[in-house]
């Protein structure tokens, strides 16, 4: 069994945290939740867990997105890592930069209309999320990967153990 690691989770779904929850504790995991943004800025705050999870849609559509953009603008929190679960497709590339591919997508006529883009680069394993705010701006931030809802053991046990230290 591993030694304990803490892992915060941030959502709304009691069924999804309490999925997730039993997944990670069989495994050693130490699991602490927030259902929301004030609560989880509060748990990585307090709790300062080896690595996050943030589910996207909250009370707000990109509340997820907002939380992980806090995260990554606050000096003490920053090098937490944080996976996205989302049920989103993830548009995969073998560019060197996933922001670039990010930008490419957006001229796409296919892509320039999702309000989402998650990206992640095959060969290196960065990954990164353009979205589109409420206010029409495109807003870029890099994480550590994605999980795919809805969650599956075999799936987001290795992703977890890429990034946590």
């Amino acid at each position: 069994m591993k030694t304990s690691k803490k892992i915060l989770i941030v959502d709304d779904d009691i069924d999804v945290i309490t999925i997730i929850e039993t997944i990670l504790s069989k495994e050693g995991y130490e699991v602490v939740t927030a259902m929301n943004k004030q609560e989880g800025l509060e748990m990585m705050r307090t709790e300062k867990p080896a690595l996050a999870i943030l589910d996207v849609m909250m009370t707000t559509p990109y509340e997820g997105f907002e939380l992980a953009r806090e995260i990554l603008n606050n000096e003490d929190l920053r090098n937490i890592p944080i996976l996205i679960q989302s049920s989103i497709d993830v548009l995969v590339t073998t560019k060197a930069s996933v922001q670039e591919m990010a930008r490419e997508f957006r001229k796409d006529p296919n892509f320039k209309d999702l309000q989402v883009l998650l990206v992640k680069n095959v060969s290196d394993g960065t990954a990164g999320i353009d979205y589109k705010g409420d206010d029409g701006v495109s807003y870029w931030f890099p994480v550590k990967g994605f999980i795919r809802k809805p969650v599956e053991s075999q799936k987001i046990l290795p992703e977890i153990e890429k990034h946590i230290k």
